[in-house]
């Protein structure tokens, strides 16, 4: 498996590889990045990983969204299991990266954590049979799907309860290779486990939904698709650190804040 991150250098943002807790920049030119169709290699030392502060692992088009994925989630609003694949987009604006903050829009009421898989697009996909679908991934990391509850009532569609500033964190980094299929993913908030599930728990898998989403809408290199979370959500409060960690990634960290 390969850890590919994204950092902030005085050039730009870069695309590095991380071996053994060390950022390496990824070799080749400084815009190289996994997406370019070159062979990804280690190039000069950056230094220790936990010293850099991190970017959102990509710049997507579009973030694809899966809602009611999880059986028990759907079960804890009161909603019926879908037949299908449930969609909706988040903005790329909502991204923040490991380490950074959530912001608590002021009266939006109850704004919940919700942690999900993500899976990173790898190269253009339409209409790809699900059998092949994961062909088209590049690798998969942690996301946190912040939902701002009355909104998403009051309003009928979930645009704007989840299309706020900084409610896509993402990272900390992608790992490639990793099999998705049953995966342990939970949410801690201030150490205290809110979500634990695994991956096998969802209704529709990895595959069937790159398979469905592309028969929907051109899936590009650095796509994220969001896959759904488990039971457990509540509400974050001002002060918080929330948590998102899946087995073979690592945690996403973000702390939360109430707008000025």
């Amino acid at each position: 498996m390969t850890h590919i991150a994204r950092f902030s250098t005085p050039a730009g943002p870069r695309y590095g590889l991380i071996a053994d807790g060390i950022l390496y920049a990824l070799a080749g030119p400084v815009n190289a990045s996994p997406f370019d169709g070159r062979a990804i290699a280690p190039g000069e030392r950056v230094g220790p990983v936990e010293q850099i502060p991190l970017l959102p692992p990509v710049t997507p088009g579009k973030i694809v969204c899966i809602g009611r994925n999880y059986a028990a989630h759907a079960a804890e609003h009161g909603a019926a299991v879908p037949d299908e694949p449930m969609l909706f987009l988040k903005p790329p604006s909502a991204l923040t990266g490991h380490g950074g903050e959530i912001v608590l829009p002021p009266r939006a009421g109850r704004v919940d954590h919700e942690a999900e898989l993500a899976v990173i697009v790898g190269r253009r996909a339409s209409h790809v049979r699900r059998e092949e679908a994961l062909a088209y991934v590049l690798g998969c990391t942690c996301a946190n799907d912040v939902s701002a509850r009355e909104y998403q009532k009051k309003d009928g569609q979930w645009g704007r309860a989840k299309g706020f500033d900084t409610f896509c964190p993402l990272g900390p980094w992608i790992v490639t290779g990793l099999d998705p299929a049953d995966l342990a993913i939970a949410c801690h908030v201030n150490g205290e486990q809110r979500q634990s599930a695994r991956t096998s728990e969802m209704i529709f898998d990895v595959a069937a939904l790159v398979s469905f989403v592309s028969g929907v809408m051109t899936l590009l290199p650095g796509d994220v698709l969001l896959t759904g979370t488990p039971s457990g959500v509540s509400p974050l409060a001002g002060g918080d650190t929330v948590e998102v960690t899946i087995e073979g990634i690592g945690t996403l960290r973000s702390t939360v804040r109430d707008a000025h």
